[in-house]
């Protein structure tokens, strides 16, 4: 390990159980309780192959992390280890592309939240909604890591703890036929309606996209890499439980969501667990969905506010972002890199003003974009890292990968499809064309940079060089 990480000056404020918590609530977000709804309407049962597919690869990416976080764990990981494999303008980019995601997330969170917020009061516009959500998360992120750590925690207890309460109940109904959705539920809703791929395979594989939205943040572990207690320890068993998290949260909630109510009663727009209880008619339980939706929708909304601060911090301390990102508060947060993140989540409430309607589509589509070439470069790097241990250049590291980089072509070469179905599809389209003004935007943000600072381009694997 490097003998002073960038991120030095942060408070080693989470501990074992809070990581542990981070890295599940990372898999369990909006676009699983909200953007289900309009993938299960496009491919019906087959949703449930696509969630254990793209979980797959996830896993492959997470392991790749994880071998270079046990390398060097630093909180601006994606970045650095992009900067250290790939060069400092891939270092830069992915920087500012994963602050990006976060900042777009944040936007559809507060959208998601303000849809559930109407379940109970319609009249309340979305906009407002959105508005005080955003203040209160501030609040919260400019405290400390401790408290935000612990409302994370928090956050993820009542998603998993009502998640096991779906699925033992949704258990239960197919079990014992109980409530009204008894004499309908049966494991044969899987195939008995126009079968397992009733749009075909084609329209299921255009979930994928979706899919792969619904996992955005699971990398998130990666981020508390500077500020755990004991990332050796910690890191390793978050990761090595997101199979399970996935099999059980995702696999298994909608396996027995879609046994219970056959998928043609879903539609988009509306969370298919608030649906589902809904059908079975327990008294007040669509609200409790809804509450716990609505806890999903703010603590991904939270966790973006913690790591576009962290990023930023990160990139100013490379000399890509302006240096008054680098000051830490007297709570040794990154006070001044929230802020303005939290000013361009402000534009998700503009768009709840403006567009109501389409405000989650198009932030979604814009995220997912933004994801997949983080993961990208978190893949690209484990295949340049696994080079450089294999060739004596580097040690090797306490979490090595299984099947060394293998997995990680596998994992590239599927990415690389997905954008392929992104560009295919006219309406997530739009995000690719948001993307490349984006690209344009950095490409001539680093053609200042190296006119200001030629040496900023120079820096590579040389700086590296006492790693180990």
């Amino acid at each position: 390990m490097s003998e002073k990480a960038p991120e030095e000056g942060y408070e080693r404020g989470l501990g074992s159980r809070q990581v542990q918590m981070i890295a599940i609530g990372g898999a369990i977000g909006v676009g699983l309780f909200l953007g289900a709804g309009a993938n299960i309407a496009k491919a019906g049962p087959s949703l449930i192959f696509m969630y254990a597919l793209a979980g797959v690869i996830i896993f492959f990416i997470m392991r790749a992390l994880g071998e270079l976080l046990l390398y060097r764990p630093v909180s601006g990981s994606f970045a650095e280890y992009s900067r250290e494999f790939l060069g400092p303008f891939f270092g830069y980019f992915t920087g500012w592309t994963y602050w990006l995601m976060w900042v777009v997330t944040g936007m559809a969170e507060l959208t998601a939240a303000a849809i559930y917020v109407n379940y109970w009061f319609p009249a309340v516009p979305r906009w407002v909604t959105a508005l005080v959500f955003l203040v209160v998360l501030f609040g919260v992120n400019l405290i400390s890591v401790k408290l935000f750590g612990e409302l994370e925690f928090w956050f993820s207890m009542v998603k998993v703890t009502a998640l096991i309460g779906m699925i033992v109940i949704g258990l239960g109904v197919l079990t014992f036929g109980f409530s009204s959705a008894g004499d309908t539920a049966a494991v044969s809703n899987l195939w008995a309606y126009d079968g397992f791929f009733p749009k075909g395979v084609g329209s299921s594989l255009m979930t994928l996209q979706g899919v792969m939205f619904a996992y955005l943040a699971v990398e998130l572990v990666g981020v508390t890499a500077g500020e755990s207690e004991d990332p050796e320890k910690t890191l390793p068993k978050a990761i090595n439980t997101l199979p399970w998290r996935i099999a059980l949260f995702y696999v298994g909630a909608l396996t027995v969501i879609l046994c219970v109510v056959k998928w043609t009663e879903f539609a988009p727009g509306v969370s298919p667990f608030v649906e589902a209880f809904a059908k079975i008619g327990i008294p007040a339980g669509a609200g409790i969905v809804n509450f716990v939706v609505l806890t999903a929708a703010l603590s991904s909304c939270n966790s973006g506010m913690y790591s576009t601060g962290r990023m930023l911090r990160n990139l100013a301390d490379s000399r890509e972002a302006p240096a008054v990102f680098r000051k830490l508060s007297s709570t040794k947060t990154p006070a001044f890199g929230i802020t303005v993140s939290v000013l361009f989540m402000g534009i998700g409430v503009i768009l709840n003003y403006v567009v109501p309607e389409k405000a989650f589509g198009y932030v979604t589509s814009v995220a997912t974009a933004a994801g997949i070439w983080t993961w990208l470069m978190i893949l690209v790097s484990h295949v340049r890292y696994r080079r450089e241990v294999v060739a004596g250049r580097l040690p090797a590291s306490s979490f090595p990968a299984p099947g060394g980089s293998a997995f990680s072509w596998v994992a590239i070469v599927f990415l690389l499809f997905v954008t392929g179905l992104i560009a295919y599809d006219a309406d997530s389209r739009i995000c690719l064309y948001v993307m490349a003004v984006w690209a344009a935007a950095l490409g001539i943000g680093w053609a200042v940079l190296k006119r200001r600072d030629p040496q900023i381009a120079d820096r590579g694997a040389e700086e590296f060089e006492k790693v180990g």
